[in-house]
């Protein structure tokens, strides 16, 4: 009896500190609620549901690397880079000579930024083969160099080695350099605005859809000879048909929910595809090579894995997929920052990714959307405790960065100290008796 108590007070132990992050972001977005009083739902649901739809895809895109091996990806802000080329490329020709509508703007900008990111990313991934071992300082470094050569080409390429119109409107009134703000002209909402419904009819939409899903899978699980928990499978069909029947109420009083934002339809179906791509990537041949070069390169490379070439294309991968992230935030700010947009881009993704409870070993789909929810919802609520607590909101602003930069240091902090702790317990013989016995 002591021995189970033991082990339970050491599962409950464990547990804390593996989900830590988690914990104290759940508690503060708890606490904003209670503090600011009189926040309203719909305000609160609006903002976050429009930073998950920008920043969902980037946070997704850091996924495959962790795996691989190579840590948390700060050099997705090359992919970010990568991106904006593309839209302003785009846009220079489209004004002046394609006269392209949004939606083949978009289009075109996801082509071109597949060919830039695919080689810089395979720059970066050669650049991790030499500095094995310090990935992510090495991708920290890299970004402040890419992002010193993105600056040399637009401030002093275009317009003196590259011709371009002086007049313009994305180049400088002397000829020389690409403004600081670009006009996303038809970009701006062109991938947003295709289809869109509103937020409690895709809620109740999702959690029919859902809770169909969950009644086939157990029934075929069932015919198949499958023992399911039953209990499991009750509670689940609870909470779907709850909230189900919660979207109708919604619907039919026209409470206020109905005036959340719209959901962008197309949006969201490219971020389910990039979470399924996640998944069944995984499956095959390629997935099993990420996996087995991240938990031991040297065992990898004895079964014939081609350890070099593998980081290379998972790092090419989250390139690609960061660029085109990094397409799909901008068409939703509506003005292009030129310098500025893609500078706390891997700070705060891989920020978001940690606080799902993701650590340098083990990401996965669920806690990088998770972590998106919880990271996003501390930026809704930080100005709005700073104006509860202390009168002024600048506070809370302020509070964001230190948020983002502590979680990761926490979450290293926490990685490192569970290493160290997990190494302890698998050389001392007696916690290894106990837990064997």
């Amino acid at each position: 009896m002591k021995k189970a108590k033991g082990l339970l007070a050491r599962f409950n132990t464990s547990y804390l500190i593996d989900n830590i992050v988690p914990i104290i972001f759940i508690g503060f977005t708890l606490a904003g609620f209670i503090v600011a009083k009189g926040l309203p739902i719909n305000f609160f649901l609006s903002e976050l549901t429009s930073r998950f739809y920008r920043n969902a895809f980037l946070v997704l895109s850091l996924l495959i690397p962790v795996v691989a091996g190579l840590g948390l990806n700060f050099g997705i802000v090359i992919g970010a880079m990568s991106g904006q080329l593309a839209i302003l490329i785009v846009r220079y020709l489209s004004i002046d000579y394609l006269h392209l509508s949004g939606t083949w703007e978009l289009i075109l900008c996801f082509a071109l930024a597949l060919p830039i990111a695919a080689f810089v990313g395979f720059l970066t991934g050669r650049l991790f083969n030499k500095t094995r071992g310090q990935e992510m300082i090495a991708s920290l470094i890299a970004g402040f160099f890419a992002n010193g050569v993105y600056q040399f080409l637009l401030l002093f390429v275009v317009g003196v080695i590259i011709p371009v119109r002086a007049t313009h409107p994305i180049i400088k009134p002397d000829g020389v350099g690409v403004r600081m703000t670009v006009d996303m002209g038809g970009l701006h909402y062109a991938l947003d605005r295709i289809f869109r419904v509103p937020f409690m009819w895709a809620v109740l939409v999702v959690s029919l859809l859902v809770l169909a899903l969950v009644v086939v899978m157990y029934l075929v699980r069932r015919k198949r000879g499958q023992q399911g928990s039953l209990v499991s499978f009750i509670i689940k069909v609870a909470l779907l048909a709850g909230l189900a029947c919660f979207s109708l109420y919604s619907i039919a009083t026209n409470s206020r929910l109905m005036y959340v934002r719209q959901v962008p339809v197309v949006t969201v179906i490219l971020i389910a595809l990039l979470c399924v791509f996640n998944e069944l990537i995984m499956k095959t041949k390629l997935g099993q090579d990420f996996r087995s070069v991240g938990q031991s390169q040297h065992i990898a490379a004895a079964n014939g894995i081609n350890v070099d070439r593998t980081r290379v294309i998972a790092v090419v991968i989250s390139t690609v997929l960061a660029a085109w992230g990094q397409i799909a935030y901008v068409q939703d700010m509506g003005t292009l920052n030129v310098y500025g947009a893609h500078s706390q881009i891997g700070m705060f993704s891989v920020a978001a990714l940690l606080v799902g409870g993701a650590s340098v070993r083990k990401a996965t789909v669920p806690q990088a959307l998770i972590g998106t929810l919880l990271f996003h919802s501390m930026f809704i609520m930080s100005p709005e405790i700073g104006k509860a607590v202390f009168g002024n909101a600048l506070l809370g602003e302020y509070f964001r960065t230190f948020m983002a930069y502590g979680v990761i240091g926490l979450a290293l902090g926490i990685y490192a100290w569970n290493a160290n702790r997990k190494s302890r317990i698998t050389l001392d013989p007696e916690p290894v008796k106990e837990a064997n016995s």
